[in-house]
């Protein structure tokens, strides 16, 4: 038997002709907007007692406009959004990891817009490489002879080995073996690039006859791996690359090196530990070097092989190479990122992940200090806020073990507040731009190291207000 709240309910179509439905439909259409309408009306018949409220047709109506709507933003808005990192990782893989600098952006929009010469060579009016946006640019700032692009440094692993290795063995130090992000590990890439790994040595100690006595007719390559997610103390021992590439060299395979991170610059030039560079490693003797361009370079996500002419070359050559290449997006945001390495008295200012990475902590005081009476306002008495003392880390495998000093604003429940951190952590991620954090000894702490615009983070604030109960 139909319940006579049940008859206030409009049909589909009537719902199509009000006037907040009508607004919709330039924006989202009627199929969407159809569905949505059908949906919060499916909604009320399962909750038939939220009818009790609605007196006439006309009340429910305006009700299922507004549930219809909430549908439709919903749905409709993207699901990857903007969020201010405070958690003190600045290469936050979950994060995106390195920020782009505005230049990267701009060329990024304008390339969007319309066509682009790709794979097109003006000069010669012809077809073209992508490569030769980037090539001579990586070669200048590596001093390598040749360059190629991938998606991301797992790929350039992948491909780099699927090349020179398939059907051979590829020898590494035990103590080189890792994991990283997201369960990858190097023996599963080695296996899926059709090769055997030949493990040498233990995992603390490697020494050069390890190499030696490893090397056989189905050796096909020697790989170095950069341990830039963990670090081995106390008894250790490992091979110097120019040694390896001597080994290499008189087996007549290639010697390559995963360099991982990737850094362009010394960083020791800007008051930070030590981290190996591609020119390094060349220099040393390898023959191939693969690395990250979104982490300590600062660019998009894309893997970079550098090395000789030759092998290069070859990898080109390889079928895998277009199915892991990169687009015109990627191209043109590591272009504007590797010009700036050109001009390094202005890199600190220009490159977010490096200024990230060298921001004093009287800087970071200060901007704890501007953030503490907008929080404590829009907090209450519920809640304690103070600045405190603390260490961000680089993040993404990079530098593990080294911190930098940094601040963070520490809340926590005042005596007798009911509510925990996680609630106020959640809060937070409700904002507009969702603010995201850490957890430790019952705070949440926001370290304001990547905090690049206060006044975005105070404006919001307001709407924290129900955090006070």
């Amino acid at each position: 038997m139909t319940s006579p709240q049940l008859a206030l309910l409009p049909s589909v179509d009537g719902m199509l002709r009000h006037t907040r439905i009508e607004a919709l439909l330039p924006e989202y259409g009627r199929e969407q907007a159809t569905a949505a309408i059908r949906q919060a009306l499916d909604e009320i018949r399962r909750a038939e007692s939220r009818l009790a409220v609605f007196s006439n047709r006309a009340g429910c109506m305006d009700y299922l406009a507004n549930e219809a709507e909430k549908i439709l933003r919903r749905k409709f808005a993207p699901s990857l959004r903007p969020v201010i990192n405070l958690t003190g990782t600045i290469l936050h893989t979950n994060l995106g990891r390195a920020v782009l600098p505005e230049s990267a952006i701009t060329a990024i929009a304008s390339i969007s817009r319309g066509a682009c010469n790709l794979e097109y060579d003006l000069d010669a009016a012809g077809r073209g490489d992508r490569d030769s946006h980037v090539e001579a640019l990586i070669c200048e700032l590596t001093g390598a002879e040749a360059a190629t692009v991938v998606n991301n440094n797992a790929a350039a692993v992948l491909l780099v080995l699927n090349t020179f290795a398939t059907g051979g063995e590829v020898i590494v130090s035990r103590g080189e073996l890792v994991e990283i992000g997201g369960a990858f590990r190097i023996p599963d890439v080695m296996s899926r690039a059709g090769c055997t790994l030949r493990e040498v040595g233990t995992t603390n100690r490697t020494h050069p006859r390890d190499f030696q006595n490893a090397i056989g007719p189905a050796t096909r390559m020697i790989m170095k791996v950069h341990t830039s997610n963990f670090e081995i103390k106390g008894f250790t021992a490992s091979v110097a690359e120019a040694e390896l590439a001597k080994l290499a060299r008189t087996a007549g395979i290639p010697f390559a090196v995963d360099l991982g991170s990737g850094s362009l610059v010394n960083l020791e030039d800007y008051g930070l530990p030590h981290e190996p560079t591609p020119r390094e490693n060349l220099e040393n003797g390898a023959d191939l070097v693969t690395f990250s361009g979104d982490k300590i370079l600062g660019g998009p996500q894309c893997g970079l092989i550098i090395g000789s002419k030759e092998l290069v070359g070859k990898v080109r050559k390889n079928p895998l190479k277009r199915a892991l290449r990169v687009g015109k997006l990627t191209l043109a945001a590591l272009t504007e990122v590797l010009k700036l390495y050109l001009n390094p008295e202005s890199l600190t200012e220009r490159l977010p992940t490096l200024r990230m990475f060298t921001r004093e902590p009287e800087e970071l005081q200060a901007l704890a200090d501007r953030l503490l009476p907008s929080l404590r306002t829009h907090l209450g008495a519920a809640w304690q806020v103070e600045a405190i003392e603390c260490r961000s880390q680089i993040g993404s495998g990079a530098l593990p073990q080294d911190l930098l000093p940094s601040v963070a604003i520490a809340i926590h429940s005042s005596p007798g507040s009911n509510t925990g951190v996680q609630t106020l952590a959640e809060a937070f991620l409700k904002l507009p731009v969702p603010v995201i954090g850490r957890i430790k000894d019952d705070a949440l702490l926001f370290d304001v190291r990547c905090l690049e615009d206060p006044e975005q983070f105070i404006k919001q604030l307001a709407t924290l207000a129900f955090a006070r109960a």
